[in-house]
């Protein structure tokens, strides 16, 4: 027996930034476009491998569409196993999609305004690759730390007096997170005597009553640390300073960091803690569930009382984040087919709203936008002085329709992905997987708040865009290049796909929901994976 050569596409997306990112620090600063080369050719050969293994995971190639890597050829659980499945290489292709976009909008400008910036973007793409594929912890732990030391990096690069102080707080924040990580994991050792997910959740059915006391104390401070990283409520407060003072590419990534918190969760919670579980089957999804519902409060409170962009696009991802951890709290299947839609659109449609933020403040000046809101406060209407016949330049055009479509979609106003992505979590709240189920208050309760969020989004987003477009008088045409156009454009023709063929995403999606509630399919894939044989020399352990 032999590896399947496919199967090492598993493990590129981490040699991949690995390597470019160690060869990117020998090359000269002052040689920035050969830098941006080299950075861009391997994001797009990661785009090009998540876009294979979506392939493997989805076409009955590999079995039960999950492809298991055994690193150093040692069997899960005592090796490290990195698994792609269905969601994994998901989460792949959205990386490498964001990153292209954030990379293409720092080349001209935001990638010379510090050093290292290309080798801090490729291991801030190998921490979040890695976050993806393993299936193992402690590696988990490693990946984060990666990942976050890039992002320290990054949110301080050009750094300035209010970049310094958000960096700070986030370095800070995020550095308490990983002291509970690591606590959590070592607990969770303690208990289980395992950290490969799969493992652990064979060992959860038969454990004892005082080890899966001590176990659910070291679940419980892990899942603190990746609610940090979420952004859930009380533990964001550190999101909208951070967002604000991040440069435009850093803070697009940002909006999918808030992310991968989410993911781990539904990664972990689904396998670890389903019905399978015995015990401790449903452990934390009620404490996600209202927690979840608090976030979306908050950030919906917050995206009101925004006065600046920056501040509302990390309310809006704060809204965000809340959803997902309700769907995945409610625990139906259905809705979190319908809650990986939403991640999907609403993450885009962030990253193109917080590049496009760098434009718009391009047109605004002080003082328009005292006047702006001057005139709203005491109700002053303005009458131009020509009422037809005003010719709008292709600049302003562009920044008034991509503010429009980031609008729509961030709202969930129809016709865009938004709105499909909220009518069918409403669809899935309404519609439960047993006919004899009643809907619940809690349905009621979250599907209000849903749409309380959107309309307080609603209201921030059209203050924003009349003070700016509207209401701040002659406005110059801002002079706009093709790398900070397209990535916008792309990112929100992204969308555009996303409502026009809703219907085999959502299918896909279906598919992929289907997996994770699967948890005896999933585990006898990682533990049965075999080893190579022959392939250590005579003597040496399997």
């Amino acid at each position: 027996m032999k590896l399947d050569w496919m199967q090492h596409l598993i493990i590129l997306p981490v040699l991949l930034p690995l390597l470019c990112g160690a060869l990117l620090i020998l090359i000269n600063e002052k040689r920035h476009q050969f830098k941006f080369i080299v950075n861009l050719a391997s994001v797009l050969l990661q785009l090009c491998v998540a876009v294979a293994l979506i392939y493997l995971t989805d076409s009955g190639r590999w079995t039960e569409g999950i492809g298991v890597y055994l690193a150093a050829n040692w069997s899960a659980p005592f090796g490290i196993a990195l698994v792609a499945d269905r969601l994994a290489s998901l989460m792949l292709l959205l990386t490498a999609v964001l990153a292209t976009a954030a990379l293409l909008f720092s080349m001209l400008r935001w990638s010379k305004i510090g050093v290292h910036f290309h080798t801090l973007f490729q291991f801030l793409l190998m921490g979040i690759n890695g976050a993806f594929l393993t299936h193992d912890l402690f590696n988990l732990f490693v990946f984060f730390e990666v990942m976050l030391a890039a992002s320290y990096g990054l949110v301080l690069h050009g750094y300035n007096t209010t970049r310094i102080r958000a960096g700070m707080q986030y370095i800070a924040v995020n550095l308490a997170a990983s002291l509970l990580f690591l606590i959590g994991v070592a607990l969770i050792y303690a208990s289980a005597g395992t950290m490969n997910m799969a493992d652990l959740a064979v060992r959860l059915v038969n454990i004892a009553a005082t080890d899966l006391i001590l176990l659910k104390i070291g679940v419980s401070i892990l899942a603190i640390a990746f609610l940090v990283k979420s952004a859930m409520w009380p533990l964001g407060f550190w999101l909208p300073t951070t967002y604000a003072a991040a440069s435009p590419p850093v803070a697009a990534m940002l909006v999918l960091m808030t992310k991968v918190g989410a993911y781990v969760i539904l990664r972990l919670w689904l396998l670890a803690f389903s019905s399978d579980a015995s015990a401790a089957a449903g452990f934390g999804f009620e404490a996600l569930l209202w927690g979840g519902m608090a976030t979306i409060v908050f950030g919906a409170a917050g995206m009101l009382a925004s006065e600046t962009p920056g501040r509302m696009a990390a309310y809006g991802a704060i809204i965000s984040s809340g959803t997902l951890l309700s769907v995945i709290g409610y625990g139906q299947a259905s809705l979190v087919t319908a809650g990986l839609y939403y991640l999907i659109g609403s993450t885009l449609a962030m990253a193109a709203f917080v590049l496009l933020i760098e434009l718009v403040e391009r047109i605004r000046s002080p003082g328009a936008s005292m006047l702006a809101l001057t005139m709203e406060a005491f109700a002053i209407e303005e009458t131009p002085e020509e009422t037809v016949g005003v010719g709008i330049p292709g600049a302003l055009a562009f920044l008034g329709l991509a503010f429009a479509a980031c609008a729509l979609i961030i709202t969930g106003l129809p016709p865009l992905s938004g709105f499909v992505a909220k009518f069918g979590l409403f669809h899935a709240l309404l519609n439960p997987q047993s006919i004899d189920t009643i809907i619940t208050p809690t349905a009621w309760v979250l599907m209000a708040l849903i749409v309380l969020s959107g309309l307080a989004a609603i209201i921030s987003m059209l203050r924003f865009g009349v003070r700016t477009f509207w209401a701040a008088g002659a406005i110059a045409p801002p002079r706009l290049y093709v790398s900070e156009v397209a990535p916008i454009s792309l990112l929100l023709l992204l969308c555009v796909i996303l409502t026009v063929q809703a219907g085999p995403i959502y299918d896909y999606l279906a598919r992929t929901s289907k997996d994770l509630h699967q948890a005896t399919q999933y585990v006898h894939k990682v533990l049965g994976e075999p080893v190579v044989p022959n392939a250590h020399q005579e003597g040496a352990a399997p």
